[in-house]
């Protein structure tokens, strides 16, 4: 299961991105996959096959339809609806798809039909060209086993919607040259989805989890209403079993899959015999829920929790997918709010272990943990790490939040800077973020919220923030920031600490604290006069205004010492700016420096009224911070200005605002 980088981005493409795709089955899932093709890839030509033209038709409106809606909503702009809708071909016509880089099969879940369809596509398809399946269930060496270039085919699971969901697995299996693997890994990383590679078993993996997941949800239908074990799911999932299966008409898939791993791995895996008998289940949307008797909630919540383990520990066990990836992929594929392995370790061992028993106990045959429970939860969970001759590669990798930082995070980075900035062998290291859109977009505020009001709080979360800043001011190796899209806040403060920043062209930089009534806590109001005090007039800007800085620009005033046009030429840049600096990092200086502050009005650059209470302390501690005789003095003034900050009306305001998805409105504060 080992992939040649964690990052799929470091790894160096066997081929372009596609120029040309077929979709074959554009009934359900199909065009939805060409509809996120088309929007990452606009000038793609994209075929759309199927047997009935119907279904044809249907699918190239779909894309009428998902643009004009984008376009309404300031998603897409008309120019970019245009290119979607554009090079769209639909036909009945296998022939017409001879010259394309990857086909695609969406069909239904029938080996027969699927082998069928793929010797129909290896009849016209050149050699060369990548042949994927998006079946949920069926292993690759089943389906592609009468192929006659067996390497360049393996399986592509996406999640419904497939135009959104950013999940997709990509199958590891053995005839599939390893090549293909990471390609479609960077492939995938490259227009906006996360690859998560499993191996080539009945379900996969995250299959896995929701199959049976709702499996024992319909066993618990002995004691329990729908209704009620959504009501408990709700605990773990935004979306209960029965609703979910609602929604995706999914009984009948169960009944496939889980036919499917009983007759490969045992009978414990035989489908409810209710699902054979209902169409549609009575229960209870997101965010509702019906009583449950306490005993009736606790043998559903502990089988609920028996079957999600047992079948986590059996992915990891059997390597069939990596702990990290199986935590991400529920999350973002499945819709649950903790990754089953984060979840055990919060639940804790005698909880844990109790559901399990009960599930041994209750359903014989489901797989139990083979090693001690410490054992599952030794993993990185928000950072990937890579070497490249000596320069450890730091990815921060939670895309559902743009990379943002908490807690668990900023320790994942200092555990591993403090593992290996004493190695002879590390050269130094480099800070980027997953994907291309994101290095880091600032720092979660989930904690932050219950301390409005306590100074003292507010004033100690921002120092025990710092823990990692701090720590790179008295590094002695080089760290260097690449900033792959977005630097928020919190993400421009870690890149400001890193001793080098270099930034792909269309990156950007924006402090957007004072928009939320609050200022920065972590050195934004101090490191960058110290640093680069020739850009003062550009840091008042963005600090009290939320000015968005260019990454050129930002070039130009030597903030960033290192432009790239691309991702493979950012890491480049920023590997070469780690060995320029070895032996040469420079600390922040104590030295206090001259700042000048003109009077604005309280307005953001979008326009936007700000908080006049909220600019008055941010002058106040950028001035003072300035004048601070040593750069730690000059810290501890941020982090009390932000506790006072925290005091503030606006504070309360805009963290309201941001929660309930509003704007904030500060014409009733100071």
């Amino acid at each position: 299961m080992t992939n040649a980088f964690a990052n799929p981005l470091l790894a160096t493409p066997a081929r372009p991105l596609p120029r040309s795709v077929a979709v074959i089955g554009a009934g359900t899932i199909g065009p939805d996959i060409g509809y996120y093709l088309k929007s990452a890839l606009p000038d793609l030509k994209l075929y759309l096959v199927d047997v009935s033209q119907k279904a044809v038709d249907g699918a190239l409106l779909r894309f009428q339809d998902y643009s004009k809606k984008a376009v309404a909503k300031g998603k897409m702009s008309e120019a970019d609806a245009i290119a979607v809708n554009s090079n769209l071909v639909g036909t009945l016509n296998y022939a017409d798809i001879a010259e394309c880089d990857w086909v695609i099969e969406a069909a239904t879940e029938n080996l027969a039909l699927k082998r069928k369809i793929f010797a129909q596509i290896e009849a016209v398809l050149r050699p060369d060209a990548l042949i994927t399946s998006n079946t949920s269930s069926l292993p690759a060496a089943q389906i592609f086993s009468q192929l006659k270039h067996k390497e360049r085919a393996t399986v592509t699971h996406f999640f419904a919607p497939a135009w959104r969901n950013p999940a997709v697995e990509v199958i590891r299996w053995k005839k599939t040259d390893p090549a293909v693997v990471e390609y479609l890994r960077w492939v995938f990383c490259m227009t906006g989805k996360v690859p998560l590679v499993t191996a080539d078993v009945a379900c996969f993996m995250l299959d896995r989890i929701f199959d049976n997941w709702c499996n024992e949800s319909a066993m618990l239908l002995d004691r329990a209403t729908a209704a009620e074990v959504d009501s408990v799911a709700a605990e773990f999932v935004h979306a209960g079993p029965f609703f979910v299966l609602n929604m995706a008409h999914g009984n009948p898939i169960i009944t496939e899959t889980n036919t499917l791993q009983a007759e490969m791995e045992g009978p414990h895996y035989t489908p409810a015999p209710i699902f054979r008998s209902v169409d549609t289940w009575v229960t209870v949307p997101p965010g509702k829920r019906v009583e449950v008797a306490a005993d009736t909630a606790r043998a559903i919540r502990e089988r609920l929790l028996g079957i999600l383990f047992s079948q986590s520990v059996d992915i990891v066990d059997r390597k069939i997918g990596d702990s990290a990836d199986l935590d991400l992929g529920c999350r973002l594929a499945l819709g649950f709010k903790s990754g089953p392995l984060d979840l055990m370790r919060s639940l804790g061992e005698a909880t844990s272990g109790g559901a399990l028993t009960r599930l041994r106990d209750e359903r014989p045959g489901m797989p139990m943990p083979k090693r001690a429970f410490n054992a599952y939860q030794g993993f990185l969970r928000n950072i990937l790490v890579d070497d490249l001759d000596g320069v450890k590669v730091i990815t921060l990798r939670r895309p559902e939040a743009m990379n943002a930082l908490h807690d668990e995070m900023n320790d994942e980075i200092l555990a591993v800077i403090r593992r290996f900035e004493n190695d002879p062998k590390v050269t130094g290291f480099v800070l980027t973020g997953y994907g291309t859109r994101a290095f880091c977009a600032g720092g979660d505020i989930g904690r932050f919220v219950d301390m409005l009001g306590d100074a003292p709080a507010s004033e100690q979360y921002a120092r025990d923030c710092s823990r990692l800043l701090v720590h790179l001011d008295q590094m002695k190796k080089p760290v260097v920031a690449a900033l792959n899209g977005m630097a928020l806040g919190g993400g421009f403060e870690l890149a400001a600490r890193c001793h080098g920043i270099v930034a792909l062209k269309r990156a950007w930089i924006q402090m957007p604290e004072v928009t939320l009534g609050i200022v920065h806590g972590i050195g934004a109001m101090v490191v960058p006069y110290r640093r680069w005090p020739h850009a003062t007039a550009t840091f008042n800007a963005m600090l009290r205004t939320a000015e968005r800085l260019k990454a050129t620009r930002a070039h130009e005033l030597g903030i960033v010492c290192g432009l790239a046009e691309d991702y493979a030429a950012l890491i480049a840049t920023a590997v070469a700016r780690v060995r320029e600096l070895s032996g040469r990092v420079t600390p922040i200086g104590d030295a206090p420096v001259a700042v000048r502050i003109e009077a604005i009005e309280a307005r953001a650059a979008s326009g936007q009224v700000l908080s006049r209470e909220c600019i008055d302390i941010m002058e106040e501690a950028i001035l003072e911070a300035a004048a601070a005789n040593t750069f730690a003095a000059a810290l501890e003034v941020g982090y009390k200005a932000f506790g006072l900050s925290a005091c503030t009306e606006s504070a309360r305001e805009g963290i309201s605002s941001f929660k309930e998805k509003r704007p904030p409105d500060f014409s009733k504060t100071r």
